[in-house]
């Protein structure tokens, strides 16, 4: 579904990112894990078009999307998390989401005929995108009011509501207790058994080891391993990365 090839960043003489190869598949979770200042953050900034290449190949669902705006790359169906929350602060938590889904669901159909549509209304899927994300009793709420967890999770429904093939999920664990992780797990799971292509971010390693199908490990903008959660364990060059020297498997 998307296909990176050598994905290249520089930002004058600091290579962000450099020349990463990446794919990622529908129904597939892909970890993307390394140390701070790895490349992690700019790569989905690459995918999302908030920053242009340097070199490369953004390939979505076979089209080059790599000159495309980002709005462009939402209507095809590319929806993110931001590491830093940025949510409607003044607007409510139902209306956070209504944004959301009205800006895909514009691409299908005028959104005055979808509000007064019939059972797949928006007043409908915005309801099951509450229940799903157990913000049902929060609807009313303005965003900025909720605790922290309360709005990781909205942040992560808004991006839900625009109606994704691929999510990319910025540290979505990223101050959540235990139990909210947990949740977290089990809502990564659901939605991958839709099919839905999700590129996980995240320095939880738990969580990462937990959920995701392969990992692929960044440093110094370089891809320097890639396989399974075993593998990426055992990998030496991951472990160098990670606590500075190479140990014996």
């Amino acid at each position: 579904m998307l296909e990176l090839h050598r994905l290249t960043k520089h930002f004058g003489g600091v290579r962000a990112v450099d020349g990463v190869d990446l794919i990622v598949n529908p129904g597939e979770v892909l970890g993307l894990i390394g140390p701070n200042g790895s490349g992690k953050s700019t790569t989905v900034n690459l995918i999302c078009g908030l920053f242009p290449l340097t070199s490369g190949l953004i390939m979505f669902k076979g089209e080059d999307i790599s000159a495309l705006p980002p709005h462009e790359r939402v209507t095809r169906g590319i929806a993110r998390t931001f590491q830093n929350i940025r949510l409607f602060g003044q607007l409510t938590v139902w209306q956070n989401l209504w944004v959301a889904q009205n800006s895909a669901e514009q691409r299908r159909q005028n959104p005055v005929r979808r509000w007064f549509g019939g059972g797949g209304s928006a007043r409908e899927d915005i309801g099951r995108t509450l229940e799903f994300f157990d913000l049902a009793h929060k609807r009313d709420e303005l965003a900025g009011n909720l605790a922290f967890g309360e709005q990781r999770r909205l942040e992560f429904a808004r991006a839900f509501a625009a109606k994704p093939v691929l999510l990319l999920l910025d540290e979505p664990a990223a101050g959540m207790n235990a139990e909210e992780i947990d949740q977290l797990d089990a809502r990564i799971r659901t939605l991958r058994d839709t099919g839905m292509a999700i590129l996980l971010i995240e320095h939880h390693v738990e969580l990462v080891m937990s959920v995701a199908d392969r990992i692929a490990v960044l440093n110094f903008g370089q891809k320097i391993a890639e396989g399974s959660p075993a593998e990426v364990q055992n990998n030496p060059l991951v472990r160098e990365a990670y606590l500075g020297t190479a140990t014996a498997a």
